[in-house]
Formats: structure tokens, C-alpha cells, sequence
């Protein structure tokens, strides 16, 4: 087997709203509606679904909660920029930024943490 790509990831939220409202306005994603109900955002060729803790869709982690993700996103937007739009959505930076190193680049990343303490890395692609 060969995998080409992610399609999606899962968000267990304490609070699905509000988990939406803050990966809308800061990360500028697209909140979508699916099935029957269910929510999601949507970024570039990606998305991000979304259980309401103790209601989880039937197809779950074995030990889905709040708080448990780390994630890291790609932005064209260089950093400073994130770190001014971050400072004006009231949103603490926790480390950064910072070189790391990325799936196929070295990246300059800021850290921070959505509502449900998911730590969220941002990150600027870096050339070789």
C-alpha cells in the first residue's frame, strides 16, 4: 500500500461552536455542515471533522477527548504576520517562532492553543 494524501482528521470538542468559531477567525477556515448534522472545517484539500464530546459519531478513537491533538498547519502568510493577526485575535503564543523541521522542508513555526488546549503550530515553509 502507498498513501498519497490526508483527506481528514478528527477533533473530539468539549464545545463544537466555539471550536468552530475559533478555527474560522484565526485560521481562517471554512466551517461546512455534512451527513446528518455533523460539522466540520474545511482548508485547502482538507478538513477537519468534528465530535461533540460525549456524543461522539459511532466510528471514533478508542480514547477521544478534548485537549489530546497536535497539529500543524502550512501558511503562505509569512510569520510575522500570523504573529500580528494571532495578537489581534487575543491568541497567547506559547513558543515561537522557531525553526523545525517539516515533512518536506524545514519550517519557522509559532505555537499555540485552541479552545480545547490542542496545541496548533503554525508554520512558513522555509527553503532548503
Amino acid at each position: 500500500m502507498k498513501i498519497d494524501s490526508l483527506d481528514h482528521v478528527v477533533l473530539t470538542c468539549a464545545d463544537v461552536e466555539a471550536t468552530i468559531g475559533f478555527y474560522t477567525k484565526v485560521l481562517g477556515m471554512e466551517a461546512v455542515s455534512f451527513g446528518e448534522g455533523r460539522r466540520a472545517l474545511r482548508f485547502g484539500s482538507s478538513k477537519i471533522n468534528l465530535h461533540q464530546q460525549g456524543k461522539e459519531y459511532v466510528l471514533d478513537a478508542q480514547h477521544a477527548i478534548p485537549g489530546s491533538a497536535d497539529l500543524c498547519f502550512i501558511t503562505s502568510m509569512p510569520i510575522q504576520e500570523v504573529i500580528d493577526h494571532l495578537a489581534d485575535c487575543d491568541v497567547a503564543i506559547i513558543h515561537g517562532p522557531v525553526p523545525q523541521t517539516g515533512a518536506t522542508a524545514p519550517l519557522r513555526s509559532v505555537y499555540f492553543r485552541d479552545p480545547d488546549q490542542n496545541l496548533i503550530e503554525v508554520a512558513n515553509l522555509m527553503s532548503g
